[in-house]
């Protein structure tokens, strides 16, 4: 199994953090060999299409134009100027991204990306989302989380969840409007009113900010706080009553039910609307592909999974030109014309696909992520992506099985590595890459030309593994 990233902090081994976090914001910039960086977060990844074109806008004027996809939904961008920051923060301001400066980088909430828009039946999370993302705002104590804090608000399918959250909200199916609660390291949770439940998540916040004072470590994160100071449910549910939530216990009673990431491809919705649910090859998209998209419907949803999901569409007339979704603004990506004269909502998805998107369950691509690799970051030993990219184009023999998904790491710190183990690790180091996965041998040391003979082996070994099961 691939080693722990660095971030996998136990809790026997209790971080002490001396300083404040230096994750990035709309704000506060971060200095990157190809410039600087601005990380926009776009609660639930829940954004209108307007504020999206303001977006491509921005990173065409000020940056590099492309827009990068995080592993929560958020929005970079790349190679800013230095001194860029006050007009990148009056885009935002015009753009609703930026509500409140003294909250921007606390206001990490993640959601379904399919909740509401598919036949699935489970309930809507979508006004937790906004709820909770004014109460943050409004609340002077949030001000006090780092930008690393992640609230995951969950339909009951279980996707958001696995994403290793601080605070938990999880709806329960056909249980008359109630959720469940928990916070990261918790067995137990807490059953409250789904109509509480975005101010039950921020309560459990303010319960971890009290830990980490306490505890003097400056914890960025529930993991990270020491086994004297972890928070526990009966102290939550104390808490919660005080602020007048009523709670009971409950058992933690939700798990992935199939694959998390939205698979690509139509979305058929329960009202007859359809949604169409793409990814970004390594998580990035030129402006022209993202003014392409947003111009599909009046919003749109950036999923954790470096995949945009375009909902609001109808089947017959995704985007015909007399019907209120057309697409709005020229865009200049092949396939955009014919996304112009679609028809069908699969007529736009397959000009999608011809604008370099990803749009079907079996493309290569899906299962490929990267960090930023050179030259956008220092640490970096390699240009990972570029080597991801032409390794890509090499023909892929026929296969037993899906392969494992592949992170391609610049260095030892892992960025952007997938969750749970069941990956196969590329990390460059001074001597080539070293390659770890589930059921293998490490190998060490291998060059671009070695990679397709290795990773073609430990395809082989998974797919007889899952073959014998």
């Amino acid at each position: 199994m691939p080693p722990q990233p660095p971030s996998a902090a136990s809790r026997d081994e209790p971080v002490i953090r001396d300083r404040g976090d230096a994750c990035p914001g709309a704000l506060r910039l971060h200095a990157a060999d190809d410039g600087f960086l601005a990380r926009i977060r776009i609660p639930g990844g829940m954004l209108d299409a307007d504020a999206a074109l303001l977006l491509a806008d921005a990173a065409d004027r000020l940056g590099d134009g492309h827009i990068d996809l995080t592993s929560r939904g958020n929005a970079q961008l790349r190679g800013l100027g230095a001194g860029c920051g006050g007009e990148l923060q009056s885009v935002l301001v015009r753009a609703g991204l930026l509500p409140a400066p003294t909250h921007e980088r606390v206001r990490n909430i993640v959601a379904s990306p399919l909740t509401g828009l598919d036949r699935r039946g489970l309930p809507d999370v979508a006004p937790w989302v906004a709820e909770l993302d004014r109460l943050l705002c409004a609340s002077a104590a949030a001000a006090g989380l780092s930008g690393r804090f992640l609230f995951a608000l969950d339909d009951g399918r279980g996707d958001v969840t696995s994403l290793d959250a601080d605070v938990n909200l999880a709806a329960r199916e056909g249980d008359g409007g109630r959720a469940l609660l928990w916070t990261a390291g918790q067995a137990d949770a807490l059953l409250v009113a789904a109509a509480d439940a975005p101010r039950a998540a921020l309560t459990a916040a303010g319960y971890f900010l009290d830990a980490a004072r306490e505890a003097g470590t400056r914890a960025w994160r529930v993991s990270e706080l020491p086994a004297g100071h972890a928070l526990d449910a009966g102290e939550l549910g104390n808490r919660l009553a005080r602020a007048g939530i009523p709670a009971t216990a409950a058992r933690r009673s939700v798990a992935p039910r199939g694959p998390a990431a939205p698979e690509p491809g139509v979305v058929e919705g329960p009202d007859g609307s359809a949604a169409l649910s793409v990814l970004a090859p390594l998580g990035r998209l030129t402006t022209p592909q993202w003014r392409l998209l947003a111009g599909l419907t009046s919003r749109m949803r950036l999923t954790p999974w470096r995949g945009i999901v375009i909902p609001g569409l109808s089947p017959g007339t995704a985007a015909d030109p007399d019907a209120p979704h057309t697409v709005r603004g020229a865009a200049t990506v092949r396939g955009a014309a014919t996304v112009r004269d679609a028809r069908t909502v699969r007529d736009a998805l397959s000009a999608l696909a011809d604008a370099g998107l990803v749009t079907r369950p079996d493309d290569p691509w899906r299962s490929v992520t990267a960090c930023t690799g050179r030259p956008g970051c220092a640490k970096s030993r390699a240009d990972v992506r570029a080597d991801a990219r032409a390794l890509l184009a090499l023909p892929v023999p026929p296969a037993a099985g899906p392969p494992l998904p592949v992170h391609w790491s610049g260095c030892e710190r892992r960025c952007g590595h997938p969750r749970g183990t069941a990956w196969v690790d590329l990390v460059a180091t001074p001597a080539g890459y070293d390659l770890t996965a589930p059921g293998a041998a490490p190998r060490h040391g291998l060059t671009p030309r070695e990679l397709p003979a290795a990773l073609a082996a430990v395809h082989r070994t998974t797919s007889h593994d899952a073959a014998k099961k």
